[in-house]
């Protein structure tokens, strides 16, 4: 496993880069190199110098959109297709079960596109409840350790 972990972030009010940055501090803890990234500016070749593992931190919005921020890096994949066969990846997603028919669907749009393109999710997907008791970074900080065990287990992609 590359130590060097990339964190894609679509936002719209902020939290997901709040937690994007507990999950750099844990993951950083752990040795291991992170680099935040809002999805602003990205396009399909984003995955070009690919590190081998990218967690998608992302909300949903509207009726189960991905953040305005994301959109454009969204339909870049979607139209580009890139060959992401070399990449292995995490989701946390942030939503709010109150929306049930739209809840967390930014992040499993994330999952199932980048699946569709190749990449290899490792376990299973988060996605927050904002209508619990539980802080996300908090939920955050304890999935990822074990993500990462799973990660370090998995043989990477070819």
């Amino acid at each position: 496993m590359s130590d060097r972990i990339t964190i894609l972030v679509g936002t719209m009010t902020g939290t997901a880069e709040i937690v994007a940055e507990e999950l750099q501090g844990a993951l950083e803890e752990m040795d291991l190199s992170v680099e935040v990234t809002p999805m602003d500016s990205l396009d399909a070749t984003a995955f070009d110098d690919a590190e081998p593992a990218y967690l998608i931190c992302t909300s949903t919005y509207g009726q189960g959109d991905v953040p305005d921020n994301a959109r454009d890096f969204f339909e870049s994949l979607e139209s580009g297709k890139p060959d992401l066969s070399a990449i292995r990846y995490g989701v946390f997603g942030l939503g709010d079960s109150t929306y049930a028919d739209t809840f967390n669907e930014g992040c499993r749009k994330f999952d199932a596109l980048l699946t569709k393109l190749g990449a290899k999710r490792v376990g299973e997907r988060m996605e927050h409840n904002a209508s619990s008791d539980d802080l996300p970074e908090d939920v955050a900080v304890e999935w990822v350790r074990e993500w990462v065990e799973l990660l370090t287990s998995q043989p990477e992609a070819a």
